[in-house]
């Protein structure tokens, strides 16, 4: 009677490992720390952001220093020098980061790079959280930074007004810190926006309407109405944040709690994008 034998192991050759049928997110964030960092576009803007922040914060400093010195009888009663320094960096360095957070993801859609990216990575919800993850943490770290040199520059400018404010101050260090989170919560939520509207300049639209025509819009409206939107305002934060001298509105949250509505803001759109993110073909 003939015998089934079963042939031994080929000499040379190892078994194949198991196929774990899950692709690994620690892969996917050096693939996306990867493309951000391979993109002359990141670091023109991150450039940007500094020069903005620094540059232009350094000279409303100088020139608050040289009015101050004019009038030759010190600065003005709630002079706020956190907010004069800190100012540009807010308001400009938004728009530097809301740039950067729309292209991290609306590049690959304008380019069709998605699709390769979405094959090689099946996971897409992965996908968007690794996008996010490493353009968060290099804003973060670019704008703390921007924030603290801008601070030391713009109060070293105004130290002869004799109301130049020290980090340790009443307010300041929050101002500073505060400062960066915003901008950068900023660039998540045109992050957030580009996941749903996977288009670039309908990316930026869409923020600069959020950012700058909304607020505009609240000013017509009835009084009542002002102070019960305005502290729900994605922007508000930025005014509440840089306040160092002045308390709070009263039609406002702390300081803190303006900028949790702001980031429940990115949040919610990072839940919406997310989920359109996995359902549409891409």
């Amino acid at each position: 009677m003939a015998t089934l034998t079963t042939p031994g192991p080929t000499a040379g050759l190892s078994p194949l490992p198991p196929a774990s049928g899950r692709a690994g997110l620690r892969g996917t964030l050096a693939s996306e720390w990867t493309k951000i960092r391979s993109v002359r576009s990141t670091y023109w803007t991150l450039l940007a952001l500094v020069v903005v922040g620094v540059g232009l914060g350094a000279l409303i400093s100088w020139a608050t220093d040289n009015h101050v010195t004019h009038l030759g009888h010190g600065a003005p009663i709630g002079f706020d020098a956190t907010r004069r320094s800190q100012t540009a960096f807010t308001e400009l360095g938004s728009l530097v980061l809301m740039v950067l957070g729309a292209m991290v993801i609306t590049a690959e859609y304008s380019t069709g790079m998605i699709r390769t990216s979405l094959t090689t990575m099946p996971r897409r919800g992965s996908v968007a959280a690794a996008k996010l993850i490493v353009f968060a943490v290099v804003a973060l770290i670019v704008a703390l930074i921007t924030s603290f040199i801008a601070f030391f520059v713009g109060q070293a400018l105004m130290h002869s007004t004799g109301q130049a404010a020290a980090i340790s101050g009443p307010n300041v260090l929050r101002a500073v810190i505060g400062c960066a989170l915003y901008v950068v919560i900023i660039g998540i939520m045109s992050y957030a926006f580009g996941l749903i509207i996977r288009h670039t300049a309908g990316t930026i639209a869409t923020m600069v309407g959020v950012l700058f025509i909304l607020p505009l819009i609240t000013e017509v409206l009835p009084t009542d109405w002002i102070n019960d939107i305005t502290r729900w305002l994605p922007t508000s934060a930025a005014d509440a944040i840089l306040s160092t001298t002045a308390g709070t509105q009263p039609n406002e949250f702390s300081a803190w709690g303006q900028l949790a509505v702001t980031a429940g803001y990115a949040v919610l759109l990072l839940i919406i994008g997310g989920f359109l993110f996995r359902k549409r073909d891409a």
